[in-house]
């Protein structure tokens, strides 16, 4: 009984780090999705070009914090089709 105890424990401890990893959603962007994230960026006033050390994480915030409040007013996150709106069932 002790021996079928000691293996569950091993297996359980050996299956525990390959659960985790299999939930990680920590994907990889695209190069279009960088790209895409930089245009938006660039549209939201940030030039990485004019920008030195000394402000840039201030600028790059300021331009997210843009994007983030433009987002919110529109109701979405860029990602599907807008949520706003009704069903109606016909039964």
């Amino acid at each position: 009984m002790k021996k079928l105890a000691y293996a569950v424990a091993a297996l359980s401890l050996l299956a525990a780090p390959l659960a985790a990893f299999a939930q990680s959603a920590n994907e990889p962007l695209t190069r279009a999705q960088v790209r895409e994230q930089l245009v938006e960026v660039e549209q939201a006033g940030y030039n990485p070009g004019a920008t030195n050390d000394y402000n840039y994480p201030a600028d790059i915030q300021a331009a997210e914090a843009r994007i983030a409040a433009r987002k919110q007013t529109q109701g979405t996150d860029g990602y599907g089709p807008s949520t706003n709106g009704s069903a109606q069932s016909s039964q």
